[in-house]
């Protein structure tokens, strides 16, 4: 699928910023540019595949949108908090607020649509990031950064909610279970915790029906870290996974082998592939979203393909 969203961002930036050693494979294949800024603290970037990108700002209770020729607007404000996104098969955000919900939000109308507010009775504590499996079910995560204390429900931890609606835990992660992706082939799913350097996953044997967890990966520690964990993450058609940290995002693949890491000007928050073949890297960084060519491709989950 062809995007101009790429083409028209780095137009916008007529000076690099940093250039980055490539991962062989991997890339960049060219230097890390700064798209916008003056944000607060930005997150949850997804690209719809018309050429229109998405990211939340946390910490400035928007959600915004930077369309086709680069332009940057608000979509909501409020947001409640909005963190991570990803677009599904019908062309909806499909959103996890912060407030206590997960939600579906119509970039055409801006309507808002709650799709789930809670587990057995009580609110969940602070939705943090999903993904959206071929079925249309949405697996997302549930920790305590911006939650009510004590906690509404007790314990930080995962869920799905089926295309029917019925939401499931599907377990507990002490260290904040936080960014969550599937493979291209959806046989496995992945955890990122921010409070330990072990990344995790899980086998899926059915939609919503995990196998025992297991530790992918241990991220590498900036100097004087320990236990730093990972934010978000994205991943490319052969399996490699882009998780955000502390020393910018660190690349490994499906075998769970360290790669590189790709440096940025702030801290990562969260990535996702978009642009020209899906070969551009968008990285949500503190205060600023960055842009970087690939050599690799993103994976395009069937829930988002039109």
């Amino acid at each position: 699928m062809k995007q101009t969203l790429a083409v028209a961002f780095l137009l916008l930036s007529t000076s690099s910023l940093m250039a980055a050693d490539p991962i062989p494979g991997i890339g960049p294949t060219g230097q890390v540019r700064k798209v916008h800024g003056d944000f607060q603290f930005t997150e949850g970037p997804a690209a719809d595949g018309q050429g229109n990108l998405f990211l939340s700002d946390v910490a400035g209770n928007k959600l915004y949108q930077v369309d086709v020729k680069g332009a940057l607007s608000v979509l909501l404000d409020p947001s409640n908090h909005t963190n991570g996104l990803m677009l599904n098969a019908a062309g909806k955000i499909v959103g996890c607020e912060m407030d206590g919900r997960l939600i579906e939000v119509d970039p055409a109308t801006k309507k808002v649509t709650s799709l789930a507010d809670g587990y057995e009775g009580k609110r969940f504590n602070a939705p943090n990031d999903l993904v959206i499996d071929k079925t249309g079910g949405v697996y997302f995560t549930d920790p305590h950064f911006r939650a009510p204390m004590p906690l509404p429900q007790g314990v930080k931890a995962f869920y799905y909610r089926d295309a029917a609606g019925k939401v499931t835990r599907l377990g507990e992660i002490e260290n904040a279970p936080n960014g969550v992706i599937l493979s291209p082939d959806e046989k496995t799913l992945y955890i990122i915790p921010s409070l330990q350097a072990e990344m995790l996953s899980y086998a899926v044997e059915a939609p919503g029906k995990l196998g025992p967890q297991k530790v992918f990966c241990t991220l590498k520690q900036a100097e004087g870290q320990t236990g730093g964990g990972g934010d978000g993450l994205t991943i490319d058609t052969k399996g490699n996974l882009y998780i955000t940290s502390k020393l910018g995002v660190q690349v490994f693949n499906p075998a769970g082998k360290y790669l590189g890491v790709i440096e940025f000007p702030e801290q990562p928050a969260n990535c996702t592939f978009a642009g020209p073949d899906n070969k551009t890297l968008y990285v949500t960084a503190r205060t600023s979203l960055y842009a970087v060519p690939m050599e690799a491709v993103g994976h395009v989950f069937p829930a988002g393909k039109k």
